[in-house]
């Protein structure tokens, strides 16, 4: 018996202790099962007897037995022993197919839109206001949340966006998501509940955000855009029962709305109980003069207002929120609700600490700043290197319009960059197909850690210059 059982290979270390010992039996008994080395309708020997062959404790053994016994592993009846039970053994797996081949290195230097500088992110501070949050919140913040998110949060961007955005907000109407994105997946939610049929969308915009609203079945109406921005153009808003417009900073051509046009939508809305979407993504960030207030302020129980700490500190936070208008609150609190609620209370909280500690105002004045000379370099290093592509949408924001010089393609100056390292992207991904412009790189400055910054314009400079 004992040869028998060693020809089994069961790998047993007998210096464990008595309950690791054990699970290691079991897992070498259902290894022997499972690859046939010990088949169905093989008796095992008695509990004492295998104790003896293998040098360990017989309770042991007897505890393994049991625990395969309850598992179906083994079947065991007084008096006629403990057998090895019929198994189906798992199906076998299909061949792994071939390995396919590594991803392409990406471009060394990423001048995409849309990320700020990650290694800005104030670390320390933000380590600060969470390890003040933590020590200070109560108990009761930890439980299953408002969704609305987090009073102290709610009250701390009230205060915020009235005074850094011109936002008319009271802290119930504020609803912390996660994102922006998230926002409008909310928003979406609540406009296909109230039999929303489509939703104007600027003619450049985010083809992401229209996928979020066509997820939910809306259809979408573009809006002629011009150098004053969105066009409140009367074909498409009559089919539409609201419309998400980006005021302070068209994304991505770079233009604030203009302020008759900001009227316009404002009336429009009131009118027709129609729901204005206001996605303030950077407008905290506007170089050559005080930042253009927020539209939601001239029409406050019509317009959404959707802002984002993404630009300020960081994407991966996740921590965006709406101020919504006091007729549409609850509907918006039902659809936040049904997706899933927002960030994480300890993310919440230590927002709201970095907000009324001065830290989130000193972190957008800093990064206002350092943006600004990334601006400007651009700008200056294009003007001399290519001074044929002119460079617009400058005013404002973490990225640029670089319209390309007449006869040049956007597919060959894509390719031109990308065989200098340089990542970017053109501006006709991101159009609706509603009206054309000449084609032009949407530039990201913000992107690239210092170090590596004049490297990477440099080298976008030259991609255009060839």
């Amino acid at each position: 018996m004992a040869q028998y059982w060693a020809n089994l290979d069961l790998h047993l270390d007998v210096d464990l202790d008595g309950a690791r010992l054990g699970r290691s039996l079991e897992d070498a008994l259902r290894a022997a099962i499972r690859d046939g080395r010990l088949p169905a309708g093989t008796r095992l020997p008695a509990s004492r007897a295998l104790a003896a062959d293998l040098g360990i404790a017989r309770n042991t053994v007897a505890d393994a037995f049991g625990q395969l016994v309850a598992e179906g592993w083994l079947s065991a009846r007084t008096g006629a022993g403990t057998w090895v039970t019929d198994v189906a053994a798992p199906p076998a797996a299909p061949p792994r197919p071939p390995a396919a081949p590594g991803p392409r290195r990406g471009p060394r230097y990423d001048l995409r839109p849309g990320v700020p500088d990650l290694s800005a992110f104030p670390r320390r501070e933000w380590l600060a206001a969470t390890r003040r949050a933590l020590a200070s919140f109560p108990d009761q913040l930890l439980t299953y949340p408002d969704p609305r998110g987090l009073a102290p949060l709610r009250e701390a961007l009230a205060g915020y966006v009235a005074r850094a955005r011109g936002v008319s907000a009271d802290p119930d109407r504020i609803v912390v998501c996660g994102g922006f994105r998230h926002g409008l997946a909310v928003l979406a939610q609540m406009l296909t509940a109230r039999a929303g049929r489509a939703v104007a969308v600027e003619s450049y915009c985010l083809p992401e955000h229209n996928a979020v609203l066509t997820h939910t079945g809306l259809g979408l109406v573009p809006l002629p855009t011009d150098t004053h921005g969105a066009v409140a153009a009367n074909a498409p808003l009559s089919a539409a029962g609201a419309a998400l417009l980006t005021p302070a900073h068209q994304f991505p051509l770079g233009m604030t709305l203009a302020p008759a046009r900001r009227r316009m939508f404002a009336e429009w809305a009131a009118g027709t109980g129609a729901v204005l979407i206001e996605d303030d993504y950077d407008g905290e960030f506007r170089y050559d003069r005080h930042p253009v207030g927020a539209m939601q302020s001239l029409a406050p129980g019509h317009v959404v207002y959707g802002g984002t700490a993404s630009k300020a500190l960081a994407p991966g936070l996740r921590l965006g929120w709406l101020a919504v208008p006091g007729r549409l609150l609850e509907e918006v609190v039902a659809a936040a609700q049904l997706t899933g609620g927002g960030p994480d209370a300890v993310n919440q909280l230590a927002l709201a600490e970095f907000i009324t500690s001065g830290g989130y105002d000193r972190q957008v004045r800093h990064a206002r700043l350092a943006y600004r000379r990334r601006r400007d370099r651009l700008v200056a290093t294009l003007s001399q290197a290519a001074p044929q592509a002119r460079v617009t949408g400058i005013a404002a924001g973490l990225h640029a319009v670089v319209e390309l010089a007449p006869g040049r393609e956007e597919a060959d100056a894509i390719a031109s960059a990308q065989r200098h390292g340089v990542a970017v992207s053109g501006l006709a991904q991101f159009g609706t197909g509603a009206g054309q412009r000449p084609p032009a790189l949407v530039v990201g400055y913000a992107t690239p850690p210092p170090h590596a910054y004049t490297t990477a314009i440099a080298r976008l400079a030259a991609a255009l210059a060839g």
